[in-house]
């Protein structure tokens, strides 16, 4: 089934089949889970992969793109298109290199594109720090761009367009994009798995926070919270041109996130082009309910499915995978928790 929204499902049929037999079995599944019939039935699915026993000194350019593909992504669709690749370049410190998207997963990706005859820009407005040199410095990407000849955009400097806000869901009327933002054909997300101090956890939706420049918004870019962070996170997403994501989470950050946590290994590179899907298996490796985080519950039925049975898992299975992230013992988190046996807190 498709992962665009607007695309019809083929594989309909007029005739009765295995699948009307089958939903009898998701109507008594639906009534004991709390979920309507119309919300189960009919829904088309989305893909996201995942990959297991990830280094950064391993082959991770043939991950993404076995990723990309397993998606359902064709490399031709890319051959000519502008790709921007969106890091998470939040406060780098060498001190803390698990809050950072590593510039190997950074690279890898950028060969990917590249390899499908893409042209490709990275491109991030560091949302703590003003001087996006030093972020380059710090995080050891500047280096790696360089030695692969990667374009780098500012996009907390960068001329800026107004859109209009198709999310509607905050008080903004419209939203300032950089060129770089604009000019693109795909944006690729390419978030840390952390925890979130404020929204329990940030993957590839929050990453685009830093799509926006802080000469419109400010550092941390306050008028997006003022606005309300997931009324925001949901219109920034609805906005953008067409998105896709790969989740850095080999080194990833548990406790007090998105900055000050602590090192968590997984070992996991996650792939989609439903960026809702990628996000919700994330929180179910976490060990957090997706429908739970603030902003997915917002974003579930408008930009895809975050009911795992609505997500078709590629590469490995989600479950095996799961590990606990510790999170910050205050109320707000602690009920974001998926086992009943509550939360590991730090």
């Amino acid at each position: 089934m498709s992962d665009h929204p607007n695309q019809p499902d083929e594989n309909e049929s007029s005739r009765p089949s295995r699948r009307a037999v089958l939903g009898a079995g998701a109507i008594a599944a639906a009534g004991v889970a709390g979920i309507s019939l119309a919300r189960l039935v009919g829904r088309r699915k989305s893909t996201v992969f995942v990959a297991r026993n990830q280094r950064y000194d391993a082959a991770i350019v043939q991950t993404i793109r076995d990723g990309l593909i397993a998606c359902g992504i064709q490399p031709a669709e890319f051959r000519g298109k502008r790709v921007l690749l969106k890091p998470n370049l939040v406060e780098p410190s060498r001190k803390i290199p698990h809050m950072t998207t590593h510039p190997a997963v950074i690279c890898a990706a950028g060969e990917v594109f590249r390899g499908w005859g893409a042209s490709v820009t990275v491109g991030e407005a560091p949302g703590h720090v003003r001087d996006t040199e030093m972020a380059l410095v710090e995080s050891g990407v500047g280096e790696a761009l360089d030695d692969a000849k990667l374009k780098f955009a500012d996009l907390n400097y960068e001329e800026v367009a107004w859109r209009k806000n198709r999310g509607r869901l905050s008080p903004l009327k419209g939203i300032y994009f950089p060129r770089s933002v604009l000019e693109a054909d795909f944006i690729v997300s390419l978030p840390k798995m952390k925890t979130h101090h404020w929204v329990g956890m940030t993957c590839s939706m929050k990453n685009f926070y830093g799509v926006l420049p802080g000469i419109k918004y400010g550092w941390p870019k306050n008028v997006l919270h003022h606005n309300g962070i997931p009324q925001t996170v949901v219109d920034i997403n609805a906005t953008l041109p067409r998105t896709l994501a790969i989740v850095d989470g080999i080194d990833c950050m548990e406790g007090d996130g998105p900055i000050l946590g602590s090192l968590k290994p997984m070992g996991l590179i996650v792939v989609g082009q439903n960026l809702l899907a990628v996000d919700a298996t994330v929180a179910r490796i976490m060990q957090l309910e997706p429908s739970k985080i603030s902003y997915l519950k917002l974003a579930a039925g408008r930009f895809g499915p975050i009911d795992d049975r609505l997500i078709e898992q590629r590469g490995e299975p989600w479950q095996p995978l799961a590990s606990p992230f510790h999170i910050l013992d205050e109320p707000h988190l602690r009920q974001l928790r998926a086992t009943p046996s509550g939360p590991l807190v730090s």
